[in-house]
């Protein structure tokens, strides 16, 4: 399967594992990267440069495969410079960047040869980060885990908009857990996609608490909430007593320092981590079709099977159809 986002990333398959904050490191990058996907290690999450080197080092003692550095910087307090200095110094492949301005990474990573990607929520995003330099974006729709764009434009409608409005490939992200969504996302344009959601529900993903991958193979597509719409940074997570409160809280008209504790890192950590429902885990709509927890290599074998299969079906009934 060959597109651009192949021949950019030197990747057997146009499929590239989300950042996922606190769960992405050499573990699942790895297994990600040796399935012929791109696997990503998480920076913002680690508490030191070293800490970073470290999990950079490892991923190499275990795959031979590219593989990318995630940096989410809109949603931390911390300066980043330092952390990309270890990716550059490093020589990673690949960097991405998701929330907050891309420029400044960028320009710090003028004369180097990794890779970047930005993840972008509109047509208007996207030539943004094609004009400072990004070789990639990743345009994320409303069914996607995580922080998502303002505007609530579903992945189908999103896809073509951005692949229109660039030059530079495009990867689908939003709803995207099998070969189905693959299929489609090469059909409206993309070359590639990325996900987060269905990287968390595989036996690699190993600091996922097993209560937060019960939480995705027992949820339905109803079983997400968006929280934090009302701080203008809406984000959907799986359903949680600790989502369950955020949101009343937001419906009750707290601010963000009411807000501050409940959204937080540590919270966050309380379940992805712990098992503790009080609080929340990040998470797509495409929870609904999650029913098991296979390999990162079965996953990704699978996906491809299925692609193949649904492209056929398609040639197929062209052809009856021109009978």
């Amino acid at each position: 399967m060959r597109t651009r986002v192949t021949d950019l990333l030197q990747i057997r398959y146009p499929i590239v594992q989300g950042g996922l904050a606190y769960l992405a490191y050499a573990d699942l990058a790895a297994a990600v990267s040796n399935a012929g996907g791109l696997g990503q290690i998480t920076a913002m999450s680690l508490p030191s440069q070293q800490v970073l080197r470290e999990e950079i080092c490892k991923v190499r003692t275990m795959t031979q495969q590219p593989f990318g550095v995630n940096f989410a910087i809109g949603q931390h307090d911390r300066p980043f410079e330092h952390m990309l200095d270890v990716a550059i110094e490093e020589g990673v492949p690949v960097v991405s960047i998701t929330g907050g301005n891309p420029e400044p990474l960028i320009r710090r990573m003028d004369g180097h040869s990794m890779k970047k990607l930005v993840l972008v929520a509109s047509a208007r995003q996207a030539q943004k980060a094609e004009s400072i330099g990004a070789d990639a974006v990743m345009a994320v729709g409303q069914e996607g885990g995580g922080h998502l764009g303002r505007d609530d434009i579903g992945t189908i409608v999103l896809i073509p908009r951005v692949v229109d409005a660039v030059q530079i490939p495009v990867l689908a992200s939003g709803g995207i857990g099998d070969g189905r969504g693959l299929l489609a996302a090469l059909s409206l344009g993309a070359e590639g996609v990325e996900m987060g959601t269905r990287f968390i529900a595989t036996q690699e993903c190993v600091h996922a608490h097993p209560a937060y991958q019960e939480a995705l193979l027992r949820g339905s597509e109803h079983d997400t909430q968006v929280i934090k719409r009302t701080l203008g940074t809406p984000a959907r997570v799986v359903r949680t007593a600790g989502s369950e409160q955020i949101l009343q809280m937001e419906q009750n008209g707290a601010d963000y320092e009411q807000l501050k504790a409940y959204i937080s890192g540590e919270r966050n950590l309380d379940f992805i981590h712990r098992g503790n429902a009080k609080g929340f885990g990040w998470a797509g709509q495409v929870i609904g079709f999650i029913h098991d927890i296979p390999t990162v290599q079965q996953l990704v074998d699978r996906m491809i099977e299925q692609a193949e299969q649904g492209l056929q079906r398609i040639k197929q009934s062209m052809n009856e159809e021109q009978r």
